[in-house]
């Protein structure tokens, strides 16, 4: 072999340190985490207000708009499918695609934070289990569900299982074995754990003619996130964010007041013309709100 010189010897040590540093860089800049609190509010959003984008597209968009923390759609994990194929698709898939998903939120410095995967009555207990082992896949801390209250009971078999929280979201229509009205919550919570928890969404609540902050104030230790979205009384329309009744402030001011580490999830859902424009304005109007 050949006895290096020196003069290269040097060369062989910067080469190397000059790599080595270089590959650290990238490493500290591939690992770095997007922050998105404010006054110690953590801002986030609920990936349904990309609806109209794919996965990498999203998850684009929240890097560009500087969001650090998601409560993540399934329609961003799952194909566009119905019925018995969905259901063979949940049962079927490998959960290195999770894992996959998981990697990129983590590339983009982003926390994915939580899953929504909406149990129903129509669901199999295997169907059920499924959307533990996604979370756990997902490296999630909490799922959330649009659920029916009766299904409460079954889910809660699987989460004291897996330890994993499970959050019911509620919505403005106040029917029969929907989430809608505190009763509503304090019927799925009743004779169950401490698994079975809260996704409250102010905007529907508001919507429903109920108070968001006196709720909050109640149950917070119970909410696992927050659905942020401004929409008038009465049933009325969703609609930008300050436009509407919803107290949108109040709401975040009580989280800061409080230090609770609740995630507040921008959901955008009323009509904009474009997406990532809009989501950005309901982050600055939240931002602006906790100055």
């Amino acid at each position: 072999m050949m006895a290096l010189t020196d003069e290269s010897k040097m060369i062989t040590r910067r080469t190397f340190t000059h790599t080595a540093l270089g590959g650290a860089a990238f490493a500290g800049a591939a690992l770095a985490k997007i922050d998105s609190k404010v006054n110690g509010v953590q801002l986030g959003v609920q990936s349904y207000s990309f609806r109209d984008m794919d996965l990498d597209a999203a998850i684009a968009a929240m890097k560009e708009i500087g969001i650090g923390s998601v409560e993540m759609w399934s329609g961003h994990a799952e194909p566009k499918l119905r019925g018995p194929e969905l259901k063979k698709w949940r049962l079927e898939t490998p959960m290195s695609h999770f894992e996959a998903i998981r990697r990129k939120y983590d590339d983009a410095g982003i926390d994915l934070y939580a899953y929504n995967y909406s149990f129903r009555e129509d669901f199999s207990d295997d169907e059920i289990e499924a959307g533990f082992k996604m979370g756990k896949a997902l490296g999630v801390k909490v799922l959330t569900a649009s659920a029916n209250v009766t299904t409460a009971k079954r889910i809660d078999t699987f989460a004291r299982k897996h330890k994993m929280r499970v959050g019911m979201h509620n919505h403005s229509r106040i029917v029969k074995n929907e989430f809608a009205t505190a009763n509503d919550f304090m019927e799925a919570m009743k004779g169950n754990s401490e698994y079975i928890a809260i996704n409250f969404d102010i905007g529907h609540f508001t919507a429903a003619n109920f108070d968001p902050v006196e709720f909050l104030s109640k149950h917070y230790k119970k909410i696992v996130t927050l659905h942020i979205k401004d929409r008038k009384k009465d049933q009325g329309a969703n609609v930008e964010f300050g436009q509407g009744d919803t107290p949108i402030k109040p709401v975040l001011d009580f989280l800061r007041s409080k230090k609770l580490r609740i995630p507040a999830n921008i959901e955008y859902e009323y009509k904009g013309a474009d997406t990532k424009a809009e989501v950005r304005k309901c982050m600055e109007y939240c931002r602006k709100a906790l100055a």
